[in-house]
């Protein structure tokens, strides 16, 4: 029975349970502009773009990228689909229209969408763009240059892991658009572009003007549109004045030479900054006669030698073997020390510069281009979502779109699309006892790793499970063992003096403290 308990527990630990989990498409609740989950196999409300990208060739200028509905390739979630960008070096556009147009007034904007490189990514987008609520928006030539409101969503090329969140920011004064990029998260977001796992892509707006950015409905990236973008949101109240221009006797020198110092009568600037030490003595055995590189002896004259052309043969030069076990050969020269009366040219010292009127910089001016705009929520109303992208990988696939302005509502669309997948991925990955073995498979060290952490312990527990309850019942039936011969024994002595036989139960004798040299006796 130790037996068995020990090592249920060890297998318990080791295995993984297994469940089956079902697909149900997701159904949109609540306040909605636009849900999405491609679960009726078609695109039927989606617009292909046929325009073409301007100031591109002609070979590469097309959104001529393919889509297609589809589940994912190694798919553990049969029945659900998704949209798939097909191509690779493409451009791709596609949009559809949203139930009625945001606009951007008392409710926060939630969007969130799901992404899966099921190929990896090398280089391109997976971001979405809402489009811009103008009359002359068109769908069917829906291009990099279509107005849009905010694009968000996932990019990268080469090692740079990017989630974009950019909004369109239309000057008060002027009526132009600039672009405001959010600052770059500090999260490490490599994984959700290396693990080939679908992540949910959230960004949330409010109305106070904070922002958050979430990745599997954890957030990433936050902050403010007034502090947080860039170029920010309201230009500065004041600027340099481009007509200004430094005095030509401004003196911008912190230190001068001091003008009244003189050189020291003693100072030597013709001193050499080293000198023959004249405290060396030249080693014993140093062959003063002998040349310390000699022509080589063996060399001969090349066959194809043209002394006229080549001038006069020498042999190449090889050290000299004389001087081999000796410390030096050539003329000896005592080797050189710094100077110590070498000062160098002499240079006034440095003072403060009494006429220093610090760094130069132009007079402030008020900015003619200056506001103050202290709701850069209230962006341009959109009517539209759309993907326009270009990417050197295939197979990306999107799945569950959902533009809101309620975060329950968003939170139980993600929980009925993406929560499933979550669930049936997590139910697919093998269990750690299959990760142990493939692992021990590739790394057959492993093995001796296992033995110690999983198999040695085990063996262990065993031996104290079992050999401690034999210890109790050696130990029980030995005292049980004694008393009883103190019992007959008594009885016995009761008989050989004559006395009556009564019932006697042995009684615990006092314990005398045992003193410091006592000898061990027995009771």
């Amino acid at each position: 029975v130790c037996v068995c308990v020990c090592v249920c527990v060890c297998v318990c630990a080791l295995t993984a349970c297994r469940c089956t989990v079902t697909y149900k498409a997701p159904e949109p609740m609540g306040e909605h502009f636009f849900a999405e989950s491609f679960d009726r196999g078609t695109l039927d409300s989606w617009v292909l773009s046929s325009a073409k990208k301007d100031d591109t060739d002609d070979e590469i200028a097309k959104y001529d990228g393919k889509w297609a509905v589809e589940e994912m390739i190694d798919s553990k979630l049969p029945g659900d689909k998704g949209l798939v960008l097909k191509s690779r070096a493409k451009h791709h556009a596609i949009s559809a229209q949203l139930l009625r147009p945001f606009i951007f007034d008392t409710k926060p904007l939630i969007i969130q969408y799901e992404v899966n490189f099921q190929t990896g990514i090398e280089c391109g987008g997976a971001y979405v763009k809402l489009l811009s609520q103008t009359p002359d928006l068109d769908l069917d030539q829906f291009v990099d240059k279509t107005p849009y409101t905010i694009m968000f969503g996932p990019d990268k090329c080469g090692e740079d892991y990017k989630l974009h969140f950019i909004f369109r920011h239309k000057n008060p004064k002027t009526g132009e658009y600039e672009e405001k990029h959010a600052k770059k998260p500090d999260a490490d977001l490599r994984t959700y572009y290396t693990d080939k796992k679908t992540h949910l892509y959230t960004l949330v707006v409010n109305p106070d003007n904070s922002f958050e950015l979430l990745v599997d409905q954890t957030v990433v990236n936050s902050g403010n549109l007034l502090s947080d973008m860039t170029p920010p949101i309201n230009p500065p109240a004041e600027i340099e004045d481009p007509d200004d221009r430094k005095p030509e006797d401004w003196d911008e020198r912190p230190k001068i030479q001091d003008p009244d110092a003189t050189k020291p009568d003693d100072w030597d600037e013709d001193a050499p900054a080293q000198i023959p030490d004249e405290d060396a003595v030249k080693p014993d055995g140093w062959l003063d006669d002998e040349p310390e590189y000699i022509s080589d002896p063996d060399a001969i004259k090349p066959d194809d030698w043209d002394e006229d052309m080549d001038g006069e043969w020498e042999a190449p030069q090889v050290p000299n073997p004389a001087c081999e076990s000796a410390p030096g050969c050539g003329a000896w020269q005592r080797p050189v020390i710094d100077n110590p009366n070498y000062k160098g040219k002499w240079k006034p010292p440095m003072i403060d510069n009494p006429n220093y009127q610090g760094i130069w910089k132009p007079r402030k001016i008020p900015n003619p281009a200056f506001f103050e705009d202290l709701h850069p929520f209230r962006m341009t109303p959109f009517n539209a979502v759309g993907l326009e992208l270009w990417s050197m990988s295939s197979d990306i696939f999107f799945d569950n779109f959902f533009i809101t302005n309620d975060r329950i509502t968003a939170d139980r669309w993600a929980n009925d699309g993406w929560g499933l997948k979550k669930a049936a991925e997590g139910a697919a990955e093998p269990g750690l006892a299959a990760q142990m073995l493939s692992a021990a498979e590739e790394r057959p060290w492993l093995w001796v790793v296992y033995v110690l952490t999983v198999a040695l312990p085990l063996v262990l527990i065993i031996v104290f499970c079992c050999t401690g309850k034999v210890r109790h019942t050696h130990t029980h039936t030995h005292t049980h063992t004694l008393q009883n011969t103190a019992l007959d024994l008594k009885k016995r002595s009761v008989r050989l003096t004559g006395g009556t036989e009564r019932s006697w139960t042995p009684k615990p004798r006092p314990r005398r403290r045992r003193r410091p040299g006592d000898a061990a006796s027995l009771d």
